[in-house]
């Protein structure tokens, strides 16, 4: 039996927390089967972006032509694409396996490890225990019960970076933001691809507008079926053969393709785990349950990052860990504020969202929602996308900022703005309406969305409107 200060599962965010336990005089071990750094390092966001931003340069050039330029693609080179993409993952990844290594305060356990009883995991073959847990553990795909399935080579996240050529074709399960992102890179660079959603839309968290519009643009580049129920998986002369059952595309049907990627979601990884050896209760898929400290019901035990089942987003995963460190070490406890949680879909167009949809901000309370399009404004014209837009939720009478949306270019970088004034002191959007704003910049577009608010599940008490900035 091994003692320790602080066992950290996972590598993730939970690394986070090291520094400070080692400042604190605390021997750390860090439990993880994978490479160092978890998802997002290695087989998420940071990989898939150098792969999406390829294929935005392609579709911006493509695009152009509605604004009087035409460019051709000469070629696409796969091979430098991924070379680079591997070249920040592996870097990221050296540099923290060197931290680990030097520190002499911590112990990496690369296996997978389990709880066996109060305090203590299984890891390999010895016991280790600690008085302090973190339990980032991270999540895995979800693989859906289909008939076949098992029987053939199919990708999920973790696997689809290690392709090594150019796929002449790719059927993608899932319609959420793995599988979007993915069609848009593989059909950018002219990969066939065809992508399959049980779900009636693409991205189902999102507001309804934009499903429609995100469904709309792919399908100009990609084969889109949603609403389809997959029935089996075979294999065929090198090939994968996916019959797919869509009601409203004449019933059931084959599609061919030379890769398939499975992104139906993800599933806790508790099973692995067994949490509740060690008393952590979990929910009934599995995923930590804790308390507005994250706390779970053991004490000492905390978990933070996609273990916890919702917001699964590394900066929330990071904002999460410095939560944990301040609740283990700190002078006096902080509760999570999770009312602004942002987030961005690359894919074509941009996503960024942060907040409650209309629907949701609905529920319990008088509503004003205001919409513009970037077409609205000089730079919006620019640009020549005649469909994107912004989409502004906010509570009547505070006019306090409940949720947004922005769909098109530089969608990221534009909902950022409307994140900061919902964590300004007010969360109102008063900054923004007294606050110069650059002419012309798709920012604009922003400031219109705000003006043009109208009450959408109530009658307004007075006859004058709200001024419009």
């Amino acid at each position: 039996m091994r003692e320790y200060g602080l066992i950290v599962v996972g590598s993730g965010a939970g690394m986070n927390v090291v520094d400070a336990a080692i400042e604190r005089g605390l021997r750390v071990a860090i439990v993880e089967e994978g490479p160092l750094g978890g998802t997002c390092l290695n087989r998420g966001c940071i990989p898939s972006k150098v792969l999406v931003h390829a294929a935005d340069a392609i579709r911006e050039a493509q695009d152009a032509e509605a604004i009087g330029v035409h460019l051709r693609l000469e070629s696409v080179d796969f091979r430098r694409i991924k070379e680079r993409m591997w070249d920040i993952v592996l870097t990221g990844r050296r540099e923290l396996e060197e931290g680990v290594k030097h520190a002499k305060e911590v112990d990496h356990y690369a296996l997978i490890g389990s709880f066996v009883s109060e305090y203590s995991m299984w890891v390999g073959d010895e016991t280790i225990r600690a008085p302090r847990i973190i339990i980032a553990s991270g999540a895995r795909a979800q693989i859906p019960p289909i008939s076949g399935l098992e029987a053939v080579k199919y990708h999920t996240y973790r696997t689809v970076f290690n392709i090594e050529e150019q796929p002449e074709s790719i059927v993608i399960l899932g319609g959420g933001y793995i599988g979007c992102e993915f069609a848009h890179f593989f059909s950018a660079i002219g990969t066939k691809v065809v992508l399959v959603g049980r779900n009636p839309v693409l991205l189902p968290h999102e507001e309804p507008e934009t499903s429609l519009l995100v469904k709309k643009s792919l399908s100009r580049h990609v084969e889109v079926h949603t609403g389809t129920a997959t029935k089996k998986v075979e294999g065929r002369e090198g090939k994968i053969a996916v019959t797919v059952d869509d009601p409203t595309a004449g019933g059931e049907r084959v599609v061919e393709a030379q890769h398939l990627l499975v992104a139906t979601g993800v599933r806790s990884n508790s099973d692995w785990l067994m949490p509740e050896k060690t008393g952590v209760k979990t929910d009934d898929k599995g995923w930590i349950q804790t308390n507005q400290f994250l706390e779970t019901s053991k004490a000492n035990i905390y978990a933070l990052g996609d273990a916890l089942g919702r917001n699964m987003y590394r900066h929330t995963a990071n904002y999460e860990a410095s939560v944990v460190r301040n609740n283990l070490f700190g002078e006096r406890k902080v509760a999570i504020d999770l009312h602004a949680v942002p987030h961005a879909v690359f894919t074509n167009p941009q996503v960024g969202q942060v907040g409650m949809t209309e629907e949701e901000a609905k529920v319990g309370r008088k509503v004003m929602v205001g919409v513009a399009k970037y077409l609205d404004t000089a730079m919006g014209f620019a640009y020549g996308d005649e469909e994107a837009f912004v989409k502004v939720v906010v509570e009547y009478p505070s006019r306090k900022i409940l949720g947004a949306t922005v769909v098109g270019p530089q969608a990221s970088i534009l909902v950022q703005q409307v994140v900061n004034l919902m964590n300004s002191e007010a969360q109102t959007y008063a900054p923004l309406a007294r606050a110069q704003i650059i002419h012309p910049t798709l920012s604009e577009a922003l400031a219109a969305a705000f003006g043009r608010m109208r009450p959408v599940n109530f009658e307004p008490e007075h006859h004058h409107h709200e001024p419009s900035h």
